[in-house]
């Protein structure tokens, strides 16, 4: 019985301890003395590395291109270099179609050339029916589900096509004047070729 009471009195007097050890401890440091006395004994060095980041993709000129066509640095951005005060662009970020990086960029390019070509006897002859452009794009290999044409206007037409690999997505427009087309790798917060209606 003893040993009992004995373990009990040690068990309740456990928290004393601590807190007496802890309130005799106070006060008698400052926070900064210890990172200073560190400082002092190991110097910082001069040569400090800093974390590697991931490189900026690397574009080369693709098949086909004209040798005085630069490919597009990824880090040049067009626009002023002073930051929006109504930071329209940051809150819309999620809207800019991701852009296609090194071999990416040059099937990007020939997926572009295949669907300006196609469609270029149909702007020819003034045919600006969606379903004409729809038949066309699905002749070149799409698939009709992965397939967008609409009408942009009195004699134009926009389309979008969901490739599903590399690259993603194709969009364009064709009018009497011209067929455009760019290939891009979906959006910052979309699942496919769609711009999403929200993010950040």
């Amino acid at each position: 019985m003893t040993t009992l009471r004995k373990t009990r009195a040690r068990l309740g007097m456990l928290p004393l301890v601590v807190a007496v050890l802890l309130t005799a401890g106070c006060g008698t440091q400052r926070a900064g003395d210890a990172a200073d006395a560190y400082r002092r004994s190991h110097p910082t060095p001069t040569g400090i590395s800093t974390p590697r980041t991931p490189s900026t993709p690397t574009d080369f000129p693709c098949p086909g291109e004209s040798p005085g066509t630069k490919p597009p640095s990824a880090a040049s951005t067009p626009g002023s270099t002073v930051p929006p005060t109504d930071h329209y662009a940051e809150n819309h970020g999620f809207r800019v179609p991701i852009p296609l990086h090194g071999r990416n960029r040059c099937d990007g390019l020939t997926a572009v050339r295949h669907v300006e070509t196609a469609l270029d006897p149909l702007r020819r002859r003034g045919d600006f029916a969606p379903d004409s452009v729809r038949r066309a794009l699905t002749g070149l290999g799409y698939s009709a589900g992965k397939v967008q044409a609409y009408q942009n206007g009195p004699t134009g037409v926009g389309f979008l096509i969901d490739i599903g690999a590399s690259p993603w997505c194709v969009e364009g427009t064709m009018s009497s004047d011209s067929t455009r087309a760019d290939a891009f790798g979906g959006y910052p917060d979309g699942t496919g070729c769609e711009p999403p209606s929200g993010g950040h």
